[in-house]
C-alpha cells in the first residue's frame, strides 16, 4: 500500500479496535464493518477515519492527483499503538474510554 495512506489505514484501525463492538461484545472488526446494525454502533469518530481512509484512496487512482500527490508521506505516528493493541498489551477499559467524549 502506499504511504501516504498509511497512518489514516492504521488509525481507523485502533479507533475500530477500541469500539465498543470489539471491546464490550466481542465481536471481530470484520464483523463491525459487515454487519450493518454493529456498524451502526461504531463511533462518530472511526466513520470520519474511515471516510478519510477512503478519500485518500480514492485519490490514488485519480488523474488529476498524480502529479500533484495525493498526500502527506507516512510518519509511523500510530504504529506503537498498532503493535499494543494487536498483541493484546492494552487495558480494554483504558482503551474504551479514549474513544468516549468527556463529559
Amino acid at each position: 500500500m502506499p504511504s501516504s495512506c498509511k497512518d489514516l489505514r492504521t488509525s481507523f484501525a485502533i479507533c475500530l479496535q477500541r469500539s465498543q463492538c470489539v471491546l464490550i461484545d466481542r465481536h471481530t472488526p470484520k464483523e463491525c464493518m459487515e454487519n450493518d446494525e454493529l456498524r451502526a454502533t461504531l463511533p462518530t469518530e472511526c466513520e470520519l477515519r474511515l471516510k478519510a481512509f477512503i478519500k485518500c484512496k480514492r485519490g490514488l487512482v485519480d488523474f488529476r492527483k498524480r502529479m500533484r500527490g495525493n498526500g502527506p508521506l507516512s510518519t509511523g505516528k500510530y504504529d506503537e499503538q498498532y503493535e499494543k493493541l494487536c498483541e493484546g498489551d492494552f487495558d480494554p477499559y483504558e482503551e474504551l474510554k479514549k474513544t468516549n467524549p468527556i463529559i
